[in-house]
């Protein structure tokens, strides 16, 4: 069959584009016929390997800068709601040029299955993309996460799509409750391997990852770490990432007294390496999708130590076997947590051991042909059944 997926920037780093990779990389293998869209280009050469029988397709190159809009820049974002509203949270990528691009794509299509992944290019699809072709919609964040704006657009026109895919039961209901008569069906990410490296639980390092934004919760870690280095001050905590955020985090570091004790390694191509060298993955999270990073850490055997935040910990973790889910956004509770599992080793090692058999569920032998039977229902002209689907 013919897949093709739309990405915003397949040359990009991020937990999206890595799972988006892993399903085009095993689609390729299955046999079918392969081609990932990037959006816009600002790299020479994917961040994450593909497979050599993929078709990569560039529709705005930006190496060598953006170019200027006819309108300008200003004046789109006035006018931008009629297919990408305000409030998505990638709109800056979404220029004249760039808007214009994505809808002369998808209007092009005659066949096989379109794979969009993102609101705005979700949106685009529906409206633009012709009714030949099967139409699936990929949401990667939960509904409450999307400001108001959004949601409406959702509510609007998501109907028009043969499924839409959801990473958890909670994303799964949510989405039924708002569009009844549409197939909603959830397929969670899966890792990259299951069989990796474990911790030995030896080394006294909390490890985070993430984007360097409001969303992944650091600046709730930083001031949490500084409880747990009071009682445990051979204890170190690394976050991996890259953002915006960087200055604001560096300067919490410094305002309590944590340069001997944080670390903002920035981005790393040995992440594997990172986390089989540590004992305990910290999520902080002010909301999530489905937590990859965090389920990639759980194949190493470290336990977690997370915000009970909408969605994704509790939908992986259970609480005291495989990790500790805490109120979200509370301080205090995220270093009772940490210091909690860091002074009793035995623990660490039981939980890490429980976090390898909950990782098993989302190897990618279980949850690729979930994927391929998906698509061939739909171009089939089956009916898809909404689905339930648990790791446990």
């Amino acid at each position: 069959m013919k897949i093709r997926y739309l990405m915003l920037h397949a040359y990009g780093m991020g937990g999206t584009i890595r799972t988006v990779v892993n399903q085009a990389n095993a689609m390729a293998a299955a046999g079918h016929d392969v081609e990932l869209v990037s959006l816009v280009r600002r790299r020479d050469t994917p961040q994450f390997s593909l497979d050599p029988k993929i078709t990569i397709t560039t529709l705005v190159d930006q190496r060598a800068g953006r170019q200027p809009d006819s309108i300008g820049r200003k004046a789109w974002r006035r006018v931008r709601g009629k297919l990408v509203p305000r409030g998505e949270f990638a709109a800056d990528y979404f220029t004249e040029r760039v808007e214009w691009a994505a809808m002369e794509y998808v209007s092009k299509l005659r066949d096989g299955v379109l794979v969009t992944t993102r609101p705005a290019l979700n949106l685009i699809s529906a409206r633009r993309a012709p009714k030949n072709v099967i139409r699936v919609a990929q949401e990667h964040m939960n509904l409450s996460a999307y400001p108001e704006t959004i949601r409406r657009q959702i509510a609007r026109y998501y109907g028009r799509f043969a499924a839409i895919t959801v990473l958890t039961r909670t994303n799964q209901l949510e989405y039924q409750r708002l569009l009844p008569k549409t197939p909603i069906v959830q397929i969670p990410n899966a890792v990259h391997k299951v069989e990796q490296e474990r911790s030995k639980q030896v080394n006294p390092v909390v490890i985070a990852a993430g984007r360097l934004v409001p969303q992944k919760g650091f600046d709730f870690l930083v001031p949490a770490f500084a409880q747990v280095v009071a009682e445990h001050p051979e204890w170190r905590l690394r976050i991996f990432g890259t953002g915006p955020r960087k200055g604001q985090l560096t300067g919490l570091v410094e305002q309590y007294g944590l340069r001997d004790h944080v670390e903002l390694p920035g981005r790393t191509d040995r992440l594997e390496k990172e986390l089989t060298d540590s004992s305990v993955y910290a999520l902080s999270s002010r909301f999530e999708g489905l937590p990859m990073v965090m389920i990639e850490a759980m194949t190493h055997g470290l336990p977690v130590v997370a915000f009970d935040c909408p969605t994704g910990p509790r939908d992986v973790l259970t609480d005291g076997v495989d990790g500790v889910l805490v109120r979200p956004r509370d301080v205090d509770a995220l270093a009772a947590a940490l210091k909690q599992v860091i002074a009793d080793r035995e623990l660490r090692v039981r939980m890490g051991k429980e976090a390898v058999k909950t990782s098993r569920a989302y190897a990618p032998e279980l949850v690729m042909p979930m994927w391929e039977d998906l698509f061939s229902e739909l171009l089939q002209g089956e009916r898809v059944v909404d689905n339930f689907w648990s790791p446990r």
